[in-house]
C-alpha cells in the first residue's frame, strides 16, 4: 500500500490541531491554575483590581510571578518548567493581542515590551519580598497592579497580605506538585 503524500501533509495538520499544543501538560496544568485565580471575580472585588487590560495583566503577571518564584527553587526540573511557563505565558500573551486586533507588525514589539514589564516586575517583587521593611511589597504592588489608579493603605495591605500567603502556601508546597504543575493557591482572607 503506498501513502499519498497529500494524506501524510493532511495527517499532520489534523495532528497539530488535536494536540493541546507545543507545550507539556506541566506548562498547561500550572497555567490553567494561574489564570483561574487570577481572574476570581472575587479577587478583583476584594483588592480593587481595575478590570482593565492594564489590571487583567498586572494581577496574572503577579500571579505568574509568584508561581516562577516557586519553581526556581524546586531542585532539578524547576527551571525547565518556569522556562516553559513562561513560554506558554507569552505565548497566550501573543494570541490575546492577536484576538484583539492589534496587527501582526505591532505584535512583537507589544510582546517586547510586556516582557520587559515582566522582569521588572520579576526583581520587584523578589527584592520586596526579601526586604527586612514589610512597606516595600506594599510600594511594588501599588507601583505595578495598581499603576493607573490610586487605592487606599488598606487595599495595598491586603493584597501585599494576600500575596505573603500565596508565597507561604507556595513554600510549604511538595517539590513533586510543584515540578508536575499540580498547583492549587492559599484562599482569599475570609474564605
Amino acid at each position: 500500500m503506498q501513502v499519498n503524500p497529500e494524506d501524510m501533509v493532511t495527517w499532520k495538520v489534523l495532528r497539530q490541531l488535536l494536540n493541546r499544543s507545543r507545550f507539556s501538560e506541566r506548562a498547561h496544568l500550572l497555567h490553567d491554575a494561574i489564570v483561574a485565580q487570577a481572574r476570581k471575580p472575587d479577587l478583583f472585588r476584594c483588592h480593587a483590581i481595575p478590570d482593565t487590560f492594564d489590571g487583567r495583566f498586572e494581577f496574572l503577571v503577579l500571579h505568574v510571578l509568584l508561581v516562577m518564584r516557586r519553581l526556581r527553587t524546586s531542585g532539578t526540573g524547576g527551571d525547565d518548567a518556569a522556562q516553559e511557563l513562561f513560554d506558554l505565558v507569552f505565548a497566550d500573551f501573543d494570541r490575546a493581542l492577536r484576538e484583539t486586533g492589534v496587527g501582526d507588525l505591532k505584535v512583537g514589539s507589544r510582546i517586547r515590551r510586556m516582557a520587559q514589564a515582566y522582569f521588572g516586575r520579576a526583581r520587584a517583587l523578589d527584592d520586596a519580598l526579601a526586604a527586612p521593611v514589610p512597606d516595600d511589597l506594599d510600594k511594588v504592588l501599588e507601583r505595578n497592579v495598581y499603576g493607573t489608579v490610586t487605592v487606599g493603605p488598606e487595599t495595598l495591605s491586603r493584597l501585599a497580605s494576600y500575596v505573603r500567603r500565596q508565597v507561604a502556601h507556595f513554600d510549604c508546597m511538595e517539590n513533586h506538585r510543584v515540578l508536575t504543575g499540580h498547583i492549587d493557591f492559599a484562599g482569599v482572607e475570609g474564605e
